[in-house]
């Protein structure tokens, strides 16, 4: 266990963060399956812009990596397209 006051609040602010991320991924990850199991193309064009700008955050924010994210928005724009 941490014994300085700075390293106990690095531990609280950690989990706060750690917590926030995983819900922010995990939101962006449904919102994907949602995109990828929609056989509309107005409803899946709609959502496209949200998903990417929630992707674009997420790389942002190196929740995931700049490259994963490029990938996923290049998948996610030719599946609607192909629709």
């Amino acid at each position: 266990m941490a014994n300085h006051k700075s390293a106990l609040k690095r531990i609280r602010s950690n989990e706060k963060r750690r917590v926030l991320n995983r819900y922010q991924h995990k939101t962006t990850r449904n919102a994907i399956k949602a995109i990828r199991l929609a056989t509309d193309k107005a409803e899946a064009s709609a959502k496209l812009s949200s998903v990417i700008s929630m992707i674009d955050k997420l790389a942002k924010k190196n929740i995931i990596h700049d490259n994963k994210a490029s990938n996923l928005k290049s998948k996610l724009t030719r599946h609607v397209a192909s629709l």
